[in-house]
């Protein structure tokens, strides 16, 4: 056995309070975290050149991923922050439909965005960094001690959040050739599953993919369809100190082709997927390209978005084109299709196993249930995405800190946040598949909305200490104009002379005497740039210049009025099963009258509240009547 080296006091503090393992997504939100409530923190990462890595599609947000990225930066995270800044094209996707459903997604300059966040860790107090791979956790009496590296540096700490990505026992395949490693030219991380497993956890092992890199001055873009950004961009982070793009970079789509899906097949016995190499499960909701033609077999054709890297790149993501067939067949294939004729490869695609942790394993603050001050965030959870590893390694920083300081945990209720809902879905029932957040996932979307995020977290982050008092004042004046416009419009009549071209034009039916505004507005198709045409508004708006996010917090607040208070009740119901807090030495067996299922369930997943009890896949509404008549109630 290696013999470790001795704590050495000029490389190390004597102990620092939060040591954060790994410098992707999760770890740098985690790290930022920790120092900024003021814990002693270090980063331990594999390749400090390669701290906020995207590793995958240069892009954030997204259908419900933006809705995470901005709780991220109400709560006071980096990642909004760094995405407005390495920004390239800014989009509101879903606008067609209903508020809860509008998401934002950022196209990013990837070079730029790993960059800045960076130079924000580097400028952030009290964090620390070491590059070098952590070998094991260091454990002493069934205690956590620290970790250890693999230099044998012992390294002691009160805390540890492991973030581990897709690194833990990583293997990357290329058709029928494989090797080692955590990502396109980087090591795989080894120690950590088998000593966690000794220890008792369950692990598995999960699979993602990533598409080829091309030559931008290589593709035919007249003959794709052009994707460019929004006319009047916004941005992500609710703070002033970033700006909404003045010029943007387009993305392109085409299409793949009975052709390609023919030239794709003559790899598929070279394939890792399908010759029985890869055994484990990837995403569903991002297939390879060969999963695709595989699995809608009668579809003539799939979308490929072609996606820029950055401002002075002329590298290109193939969004759509996942695949780990053999490079000769990738190559062949993708020259048939529109506008890629003449492409070069930079690198191909590839596929990657990896080690993860069922997340049933932990509690809401993210703490292992086994080992007392080890935390996990992000891929090691069983999660796919750089939204949902950052969201939880903002968590488990956070909640790395409160333990230490023997403060209760922060924990996010499904009604709160898109991230509640993410770690209750984990912690309750597992993931056998890489994890992804969609809108459907939340059952109070419409209280989750993009524009609402400040004022749904902020004010709890305040109170933490992590949300800064420029950020609160911002949150508080946005939330003081917003209701002022309510007041205003819900106060001003409107007369029928000057409302009713405005609402036969729109094919409303017209009005005959004169009513509030907000009546008018409550209307589907009459929207408040409408309004702001009628005489009696008109001067309100102009002497009062309010923000589009004023605007839009107050026309959803007065349109979806209705809809966001039956949320609220609905809430309120599922609050009070919140509060029934289970003990953590309840006797299940002592339960005669619940189900075999049941109580295989709950003496896995152990959960806290008889809420989260009855989310448990398998515990019936029978199940839970039981408990509560058992417990008394």
């Amino acid at each position: 056995m290696q013999k470790c080296s001795t704590w050495n006091s000029d490389m190390f503090k004597e102990e620092y309070d939060v040591i954060v393992v790994g410098g992707g997504h999760a770890g740098s939100e985690a790290a930022a975290a920790s120092a900024n409530l003021g814990a002693s923190t270090l980063l331990v990462t594999m390749n400090l050149q390669t701290i906020g890595q995207m590793s995958c599609n240069p892009a954030m947000g997204g259908i419900a991923k933006g809705q995470i990225v901005r709780e991220i930066d109400a709560l006071g995270g980096y990642s909004a922050i760094v995405t407005d800044k390495s920004s390239i094209q800014y989009k509101m996707l879903n606008l067609s439909k209903g508020p809860a459903m509008w998401s934002p997604r950022a196209q990013n300059d990837r070079a730029m965005f790993a960059q800045i966040w960076r130079e924000m860790l580097e400028s952030t107090p009290n964090l620390d960094f070491y590059q070098d791979m952590v070998k094991s956790l260091w454990i002493e009496k069934n205690a956590l001690v620290g970790v250890v590296t693999g230099l044998g540096q012992k390294i002691k700490s009160k805390s540890v959040v492991l973030t581990n990505g897709t690194f833990l026992n990583g293997l990357i395949h290329v058709g029928d050739k494989n090797f080692g490693g955590g990502r396109a030219g980087e090591k795989a991380a080894t120690g950590i599953t088998e000593q966690l497993v000794s220890l008792g956890f369950e692990s598995g092992r999960m699979k993602t993919g990533t598409p080829p890199r091309v030559d931008g001055r290589s593709l035919n873009y007249n003959k794709m369809i052009e994707q460019p950004g929004d006319q009047d961009p916004q941005k992500f982070s609710y703070l002033s100190e970033t700006k909404p793009l003045n010029k943007q970079l387009s993305c392109h789509m085409t299409y793949t082709s009975p052709i390609v899906h023919d030239m794709l097949r003559t790899g598929f016995d070279r394939s890792p997927m399908f010759n029985g190499r890869i055994k484990s499960v990837g995403p569903r909701y991002c297939p390879s390209i060969e999963d695709k033609i595989h699995r809608f077999s009668e579809r003539e054709r799939h979308q490929l978005f072609v996606e820029p890297e950055g401002w002075n790149t002329v590298e290109v993501y193939v969004n759509g084109f996942s695949t780990s067939l053999p490079e000769d067949v990738q190559y062949k294939a993708l020259r048939e299709v529109e506008g890629f004729e003449n492409v070069k490869f930079f690198r191909p695609g590839y596929a990657i196993e990896y080690d993860y942790f069922v997340p049933t394993q932990l509690k809401y603050s993210l703490e292992t249930k086994l080992i007392d001050n080890l935390f996990f965030a992000g891929q090691i959870n069983g999660t796919t995405g750089y939204e949902e590893a950052g969201s939880q390694g903002l968590i488990a920083g956070i909640n790395a800190v409160q333990k230490i300081r023997n403060n209760a945990p922060f924990v996010l209720k499904r009604d709160q946040a898109y991230i509640g809902v993410l770690i209750d879905d984990l912690i309750t029932k597992g993931t056998k598949e890489p994890y992804r957040m969609f809108t459907s996932r939340a059952e109070y979307r419409m209280l989750l909305r993009q524009d609402n995020a400040d004022q749904r977290l902020t004010p709890l982050s305040f109170d933490l200490g992590l949300a800064s008092e420029e950020r609160m004042k911002a949150c508080e004046h946005k939330a003081q104009r917003s209701d002022s416009l309510i007041r205003f419009l819900k106060n001003q009549s409107v007369s029928p002379n000057t409302i009713n071209p405005i609402l036969s034009s729109k094919k409303s039916a017209t009005i005959k005497q004169s009513c509030k505004s907000d009546k008018v507005l409550s209307r589907p198709n009459i929207s408040l740039k409408d309004l702001q045409e009628v005489e009696e508004i008109k001067t309100h708006f102009s002497v009062n210049g309010y923000s589009k996010e004023e605007r839009d917090q107050a026309e959803i607040q007065i349109k979806y009025r209705g809809y966001i208070e039956k949320e609220k009740a609905n809430a309120d119901k599922l609050n009070r099963l919140e509060s029934v807090r289970i003990p953590k030495d309840f006797e299940y067996k002592k339960v005669k009258s619940i189900s075999a299922e049941a109580l295989e369930k709950l003496l896995e997943v152990k959960p806290e509240t008889i809420s989260q009890a009855s989310r448990i896949s398998g515990v019936s509404p029978n199940d839970i009547s039981v408990l509560l008549v058992y417990m008394g109630r």
